[in-house]
């Protein structure tokens, strides 16, 4: 297996993973727009505009671009996260030209159509209805808002009822123009291909993209100053708790170092938080940690879910693993588990065609060289225990956000959320 990556011309990057032992392909165009490149009254809009590249063109309507799809044996999706956009298909190898001029074709050419974008806002709209009904989304949404407040970042994917609600044509083609770019498209695939073939294809059928010349870039969120809470009122049976702080950048090479530090602490279900709080306490059903890993500045985050009248006592238990982390580190019994569970955890994830394309995609966008298996052991291997020390120790000593969604009132409300804040329970959050 080699990975192969030409830039064209134009600032295309094309990249793949050749797997000769597999008869499928997974193909992912990739544009480097997200959440946190949106201006305030584009909110939402990179995740709008995705659901509208499978509205129709001039060549497919909706309908007949998804039976198009079918009758070549693709599985087509989209997604859209705070810093990238990604339209990818699996299909068999030998489909390879025929896809890859259906995606193409959806990304340079999607007509917005006026009727499609009324439909389409209102789909979005239950969308984001849907995720303020789940207080575990709804925590997600809270933290980010609370850790970076003066940042985009902190904004929701989806943007607001609000945002969303004004999205037309004109807007949708105003946004593709400045940021589906030559320069902003990466085209990543693995499986069984030849990188030629490829680079051909992204010569024929992405021709239509716009040149630009690289932007000024994107500026790193700030770092969190001080602990704080942030709390929300919702009528639930459960309390949903997310405590964090922010961390390294996604092409730092202490990333390695966190990996192993996060499969220790909160990764799997031997690691110390999962051990204490649900194996020996009782507490909760979910508990886990990990990092999210974006351009500048990262979050590191602890998720909990537990009975209301347990979350003082839970909130209390994550500090203590972290405190005790900080006087006495991560043993080295631990320190060779969380490796091997790293590694078995990569190598499975590396038998799917489809996260291999992902994680291609992602270092390019995140401007690293995508890592061989062979090199991404290496890297694992490479980790001591003072790299991992160091982490533990600036990590613990962190400012920590803690946001909460349960029956507890809300610190917004001073009192009177008009929610029978009588009722409520107080949290007592440190």
């Amino acid at each position: 297996m080699s990975i192969q990556k030409t830039v064209l011309d134009n600032g295309i990057t094309v990249i793949t993973e050749q797997m000769e032992s597999v008869r499928s392909v997974a193909l992912g165009i990739w544009f480097k727009v997200g959440s946190r490149d949106e201006l305030a009254h584009e909110a939402g809009l990179s995740h709008f505009i995705e659901h509208m590249m499978f509205k129709g063109t001039p060549s497919y309507d909706a309908r007949s671009l998804s039976e198009a799809f079918d009758r070549l044996g693709a599985q087509q999706n989209a997604f859209t996260s705070k810093e990238s956009t990604c339209y990818f298909a699996s299909f068999i190898d030998e489909s390879l030209p025929e896809v890859f001029a259906l995606l193409s074709d959806m990304v340079c050419n999607s007509n917005f159509d006026e009727d499609a974008c009324a439909l389409e806002r209102e789909v979005v709209i239950e969308e984001i209805a849907r995720s303020e009904d789940d207080p575990e989304d709804q925590v997600v949404e809270l933290f980010y808002r609370g850790l970076w407040p003066q940042h985009t970042i902190g904004l929701p994917i989806g943007g607001t009822r609000e945002s969303v609600a004004t999205f037309d044509q004109s807007a949708s083609f105003a946004f593709r123009d400045k940021h589906y770019t030559s320069t902003n498209c990466v085209v990543a695939a693995a499986g069984n291909l030849e990188h030629e073939q490829l680079v051909e294809l992204a010569l024929k059928h992405l021709d239509a993209l716009p040149d630009s010349a690289d932007g000024a870039g994107r500026t790193a969120p700030q770092l969190i100053s001080a602990s704080k809470r942030t709390i929300h009122y919702k009528d639930t049976e459960q309390a949903h708790l997310m405590i964090g702080t922010t961390t390294l950048a996604a092409d730092d090479e202490r990333r390695f170092a966190l990996s192993l530090f996060n499969t220790a602490f909160g990764g799997t279900m031997s690691s110390r938080l999962f051990q204490e709080i649900r194996e020996k306490q009782g507490l909760v059903y979910a508990v886990y940690s990990r990092p999210h890993l974006y351009q500048g500045r990262s979050a590191y985050t602890i998720y909990a879910g537990t009975r209301p009248d347990n979350a003082n006592k839970v909130r209390e238990l994550i500090a203590l693993e972290f405190d005790k982390v900080a006087r006495e580190g991560i043993s080295p019994g631990e320190i060779d588990l969380a490796r091997q569970a790293t590694k078995g955890s990569l190598a499975l994830s590396l038998e799917s065609t489809s996260k291999r394309m992902l994680r291609l995609g992602d270092a390019v966008l995140n401007n690293m060289e995508p890592l061989t298996f062979d090199i991404a052991l290496q890297r694992l291997d490479a980790v001591t225990a003072e790299d991992i020390a160091a982490l533990e120790t600036e990590l613990a000593n962190a400012p920590m956000l803690t946001a909460v969604v349960g029956p507890f009132k809300d610190d917004s409300s001073d009192g009177d959320s008009g929610n029978n804040n009588d009722s409520n329970k107080e949290l007592e959050l440190a």
